[in-house]
């Protein structure tokens, strides 16, 4: 299992942030030619992001580039810079139907051709961000063997819904869930919407703490101080890693035994209890789920 627990925005037009941005231990960086780069910076930001997948080393920390859309007059020209520059995976911005998802899919695919990048080695995240788009998400999710996840861009979901951003986020439980429940079905991850408040480290894991018991995988961050606090909600507690590691003993016994019948202290363990030992040994780094 790939850990995406923190997602780090980098502005594609900052070289020094996209030089050192894997020395602050994110899960994945995450490039951004969006929102994050004026328009009259474009092509010098897809410039320096270019070269900096192709010199830089990060140390196996994943790659990922948010581009413009492929209704702008950059989205075309960001992926042929980013497959050529040896990016990880593309994040789409404002993904509204599956049909965008399959219209990158092309553009990957080509771009892929003409650089000599192995068929299929370029994944893609679909970060969702209107109300069609949550509608959508079932659809979504399922458009293409190379999405790897599906993600809430909140500011602008709130924007689309009339509303704004609250402390409890009660307006981004809907869709929240429903993002969570299309990436199960589909069997890709789940991740959060960043947290603006870089200043309220009690904010950030609070909102952390939820999008975990909702079943997100990760949360994208916007600065390096809140890498740490991410992870240190999604790593299991050592109770939980003791238990897991005795339930997995416990299923390899069985196994061993050519029972069908998992027993551990007395109490039937079920094929559910055995697969979040695994979870949990995953994230503890302890196996590969």
């Amino acid at each position: 299992m790939k850990l995406r627990r923190s997602m780090l925005f980098v502005p594609g037009n900052a070289p020094s942030m996209l030089r050192d941005a894997h020395i602050y231990g994110p899960d994945s960086v995450m490039f951004d030619l969006e929102d994050a780069v004026s328009p009259r910076e474009k092509d010098a930001a897809r410039h320096l992001v270019f070269r900096a997948l192709r010199d830089y080393d990060y140390a196996g920390v994943e790659r990922i580039v948010r581009i413009n859309g492929l209704d702008t007059p950059h989205g075309l020209e960001d992926i042929a810079a980013v497959v050529a520059g040896g990016v990880d995976a593309v994040r789409l911005p404002k993904t509204d139907s599956p049909q965008d998802i399959i219209a990158v899919e092309r553009a990957v695919e080509a771009a892929e051709k003409r650089f000599g990048r192995p068929a299929g080695s370029v994944k893609l995240i679909a970060a969702i961000e209107s109300a069609r788009g949550i509608l959508s998400v079932r659809e979504i999710a399922t458009a293409s063997a190379r999405l790897i996840a599906i993600a809430i861009g909140a500011e602008d979901f709130v924007t689309d819904m009339h509303t704004t951003r609250s402390p409890d986020g009660i307006e981004l439980l809907a869709a929240r869930s429903m993002i969570v429940l299309a990436a199960r079905a589909a069997g890709i991850m789940a991740i959060d919407t960043v947290f603006t408040g870089v200043d309220d480290p009690e904010g950030f894991l609070r909102e952390v703490r939820l999008a975990k018991q909702l079943g997100f995988d990760g949360k994208s961050v916007i600065h390096p101080s809140q890498i740490a606090l991410a992870h240190s909600v999604y790593t299991p507690t050592a109770e939980e890693i003791a238990k897991a590691r005795r339930v997995m003993a416990a299923a390899a016994d069985a196994e061993a035994k050519g029972s069908g019948v998992i027993s551990l202290d007395g109490k039937m363990i079920d094929k559910p209890i055995v697969e979040r030992a695994v979870r949990v040994l995953a994230l503890a780094g302890e196996v590969e789920a």
